[in-house]
């Protein structure tokens, strides 16, 4: 019998609606305590208006849509009942607080996806997307989380599987009831197969760039010595005054973080302290901090003044980045001595050998050029919302790993090693495919997964 978990599936906080979903054998009964009759009228899939009760004092708590979906036509599997509150936090409190004293617990994260999988209603790949899809940043991170979420990738690595299997089971019985080595055609043949179904798991792997990309996106950190601008870009790439801006140096003494999208990929915008020597220990401090996020960042902006002459600082920042994925970008070109350009693109081009972006933060001018410049060392060549992408690590690895396996297990078999060793490779390969999809996956695997769901998920 299995415990009834209650949890609150909307986010904290008031709002017009607050959903408490309830899972497990007693969700009816629970249901029929806040309602105060004994068999509530709970047509499933069919939601009805009821005034909650407190069952000790009889008091009314609110009227809610009770919605009762029962087993296994469920999205865990249970008897599921779902109560759609006013969303006043004290009001849905008090629900819940009704819910455990009824018998119910609080569920843990990600309990209700988890028997739904245990369940058999969702794989752990559809599983994982469905926190994908309530985490994603983007519209086309969305769209992926959907696709698998429906069952594409699943859909996608089935033939893989059902090939492997095929291949197994031929060397399975070779080893089984065949006395010699397997004849040179059949061996072929079997090599071909394992040569499809690596081809195959690399092609689904090779996607995980551009997937990564739109998931995860990059970080950008805009560095520089003090008033080169850098807090000024930083509010014109948001579209609103976030930093300080001043003419006083050393104005920002602590990091500012804050996301925005450029062409469907999300970008975490780190604005840092300016990079100089200073006796002010606060300042030095986020001089030290900045000089770490450099080291950390997918890519590094350094930003220089281009009305005036670079100066020492200048070219200690611009050496100090060139092992690092980073753009030199000349600010203040709306007040710029018109050699500029070719000065400062004279003594960089001695630096690095990264073109030159000039722009204004104070206009504009050329900051889209600049966004296009930001994502570009990471595009995958293609348009990234383009087909079904690997966008998870985990999923990522275990292709990897499957991959490699059978790529073992060919050489194996072009030295005409024994079936036995052979297949240790292929059932390695099944091993991880079942992995992606919660066939094969330890029960210390699905909790670390699942602890990274919200709560009423």
């Amino acid at each position: 019998m299995a415990a009834t978990i209650v949890a609150l599936a909307t986010p904290q906080g008031r709002s017009g609606i607050g959903v408490i979903r309830l899972s497990g054998d007693d969700s009816v009964k629970i249901a029929a305590a806040l309602i105060g009759l004994n068999e509530p009228d709970l047509t499933p899939r069919q939601a009805s208006l009821y005034n909650l009760k407190d069952p000790v004092t009889g008091e009314t708590l609110d009227s809610a849509l009770v919605t009762y979906f029962r087993a296994p036509n469920s999205f865990t599997g249970e008897d599921v009942v779902e109560i759609s509150c006013h969303g006043s936090p004290v009001i849905l409190r008090e629900v819940v607080d009704v819910c455990l004293a009824e018998g119910a617990r609080l569920a843990e994260p990600g309990e209700f996806s988890l028997r739904a999988l245990g369940n058999g209603r969702i794989n752990l790949a559809e599983a994982e997307a469905i926190r994908d899809l309530i985490d994603s940043q983007t519209a086309a991170a969305a769209r992926q989380a959907v696709r698998q979420m429906h069952g594409e990738f699943s859909a996608r690595l089935q033939p893989i599987t059902d090939a492997l299997l095929d291949i197994i089971v031929i060397l399975e019985s070779a080893l089984e009831f065949v006395e010699d080595d397997l004849p040179e055609a059949q061996a072929d043949k079997v090599r071909a197969g394992m040569v499809g179904v690596s081809d195959a798991i690399r092609r689904i792997s090779a996607t995980f760039k551009a997937g990564k990309l739109i998931r995860e996106g990059i970080s950008v950190a805009l560095v520089g010595r003090p008033n080169v601008g850098k807090s000024s870009l930083f509010n014109y790439l948001l579209g609103s005054d976030r930093a300080i801006v001043t003419e006083i140096a050393g104005t920002t003494r602590d990091q500012l973080r804050e996301r925005l999208v450029v062409n469907d990929i999300p970008i975490s915008l780190i604005d840092t302290a300016g990079l100089r020597e200073t006796v002010d220990t606060v300042e030095s401090i986020g001089v030290e901090r900045s000089r770490k996020t450099m080291a950390d960042a997918d890519i590094v902006v350094v930003i220089v003044d281009a009305s005036v002459d670079l100066e020492n600082e200048d070219i200690e920042i611009i050496r100090s980045v060139k092992d690092v994925t980073h753009l030199i970008v000349a600010n203040k070109m709306d007040i710029a001595p018109v050699d500029a350009t070719r000065k400062i693109g004279a003594l960089i081009g001695e630096l690095t050998k990264s073109e030159l972006i000039l722009i204004s933060a104070k206009t504009g001018h050329s900051v889209d050029l600049l966004k296009r410049n930001l994502i570009a060392p990471f595009s995958p060549g293609e348009a990234p919302s383009t087909g079904f992408l690997v966008s998870d690590a985990r999923h990522y690895n275990l292709l990897v790993r499957a991959s490699a396996e059978i790529e073992n297990s060919i050489e194996l078999l072009d030295t005409r090693a024994s079936e036995e060793l052979t297949l240790i490779g292929l059932h390695n390969a099944l091993r991880y495919l079942g992995q992606i999809t919660g066939e094969s996956t330890t029960e210390d695997m699905l909790t670390r997964i699942f602890s990274t769901f919200c709560i009423g998920k």
